[in-house]
């Protein structure tokens, strides 16, 4: 978290924004933050560039006499009062920042007759320059370093910003047919390995801080090993504090750790959906093209949890399996598992050793028998970030905060015997998956949602046996057993 001064922030939700510059295609700026009614801006690891909206109401006719057309800029600096770190600061300025590019206008509208609404919509350079060029090229080497080459071009996305990574322990040498540079990217994140740790598949995306391309595992450990210190903190319950003066710190405080409303989007109880999609259990075959060998990979998400790193712990000394979102306990009268039935997905993959004419692939890729083993793992911990447990709230504004962060979520858990307890799987540690930021002429406010692929405090193991059902099945022939109508 950045570091703050408290006593330069009216209320919680306050905020820096001095001027919004409108630069139109004639080289004119004008500063268009009295007629702004909302400003957005959208950040998310699932997506590879910042997009946002800005709602003018114009009764000026800026959008005529500008020549607007969806090919201007807006810049400007959006921060938390008292925020020092220039990693706190959305900065969109020409100066220091990285400006956004207007690409359409939406919702044009006569408010009154002498006002007009419409919204701006802009995203940052890279995200037209995605669209203004393509990738036809070899790249040879590890996937991180593959990423920034094409990150860093002039003739590609010729970034300027700050690119956050994690090193890759794989190389590969791959061919891209003529994809824009987000495509290329993102196939390589798709067999990327992290290097300090047993993860797979990066996430390639952009926040208000610079681009990322790393792992989930990077998002909740530290150097692979350690736990990742949280961003922030916030509690849905009530506290009373006091309006004293002297508390006044403290309350601003409190408010910015308060949560405003939240619910569940879907959580780990859909068991049926994570059976359906191999997160629990997952069958690949994998056909070697060169010799036409078979080999079959089970996946057991029981004994493969550990080895991987989760929101609720990520050190290596700690007994990870406790976190699992899944119970290790029977599931039907078989004595099964439910990391038992390996064919609730099957999956079929070639692959072959030679892919570089070299029998060891020359120092590339990895071994053709852990083909079928990536796949899976990398499915399974896809499904439980994506279908786990997904949280939305509304908290205040904090310009320090962004996608990727880890968080933490206290919320008590509704039980009379202990009303101080925090709920036992919903509460804890969280990354924050999407932020909409939102600034009005009122206050600066946020819409997060977050994901968890563990829980705070595991459930209890158990040999518990389902009872068998002893009867029998009951045939009915219909035929037989119908009599007609004959009246």
């Amino acid at each position: 978290m950045a570091t703050q001064k408290p006593d330069h922030i009216e209320f919680a939700g306050d905020y820096k924004l001095d001027r919004v510059f409108l630069h139109n295609h004639l080289g004119e700026i004008t500063d268009i933050k009295n007629v702004m009614i909302e400003l957005n801006i959208f950040e998310s690891i699932y997506s590879n560039a910042l997009t946002g909206s800005i709602v003018i109401a114009d009764a000026q006719n800026l959008i005529g006499k500008l020549q607007i057309n969806g090919t201007e800029r807006i810049s400007f600096k959006l921060s938390t009062p008292g925020s020092i770190d220039e990693r706190s600061i959305v900065d969109a300025s020409v100066e220091t920042g990285h400006p956004f590019h207007i690409y359409k206008i939406t919702d044009k509208r006569q408010l009154n007759s002498n006002t007009m609404v419409y919204t701006l919509h802009f995203a940052s350079r890279e995200f037209m320059r995605n669209l203004r060029t393509k990738v036809s090229q070899a790249f040879d080497g590890r996937f991180d370093m593959s990423a920034l080459k094409i990150l860093t071009d002039e003739d590609l996305l010729d970034s300027k910003k700050q690119i956050s990574f994690e090193p890759c322990g794989n190389s590969d040498k791959i061919v891209i047919p003529n994809l824009r540079p987000f495509d290329a990217i993102n196939m390589m994140a798709n067999r990327a390995l992290p290097q300090m740790s047993n993860g797979v598949g990066y996430y390639f995306y952009e926040t208000t801080k610079g681009i990322y391309f790393r792992s989930w595992d990077n998002m909740v450990s530290v150097r692979g090993s350690y736990d990742r210190p949280i961003a922030q903190e916030f509690n849905y319950m009530p506290q009373n504090i006091s309006a004293d003066p002297q508390e006044y710190d403290d309350k601003i405080n409190h408010d910015y750790k308060s949560v405003e409303s939240y619910r569940f989007v879907n959580n780990f109880h859909d068991v049926a959906a994570n059976t359906a999609l191999g997160t629990y259990a997952h069958n690949v075959i994998t056909y070697n093209i060169f010799d036409k060998s078979v080999n079959k990979i089970d996946y057991n998400y029981e004994y493969e949890f550990a080895q991987t790193k989760h929101t609720e712990v990520a050190n290596e000394k700690s007994n990870r399996e406790r976190y699992a979102i899944a119970a290790s306990s029977y599931v039907d009268e078989d004595d099964k598992k439910i990391s038992d039935y390996k064919e609730s997905r099957v999956s079929l993959q070639p692959t072959t050793q030679f892919l570089h004419n070299e029998e060891k692939g020359a120092g590339y890729g990895i071994d053709v028998s852990q083909d079928g083993r990536k796949l899976a793992e990398r499915e399974s911990q896809l499904n439980q970030v994506t279908n786990g447990t997904v949280l939305t709230m509304v908290v205040k504004g904090q310009s320090y905060l962004e996608a990727g962060d880890l968080i933490k979520f206290n919320m008590l858990t509704v039980d009379e015997k202990n009303p101080t307890m925090y709920d036992p799987q919903y509460s804890g540690k969280y990354v924050i998956t999407k932020i909409r930021h939102q600034v009005t002429s009122k206050q600066y406010k946020m819409a997060l949602e977050c994901a968890k692929d563990s829980v705070k405090y595991g459930f209890t193991q158990s040999d518990f046996r389902v009872e068998r059902n002893k009867n029998i099945p009951n045939l009915r022939n219909t035929y037989s057993a119908e009599e007609p109508d004959i009246t």
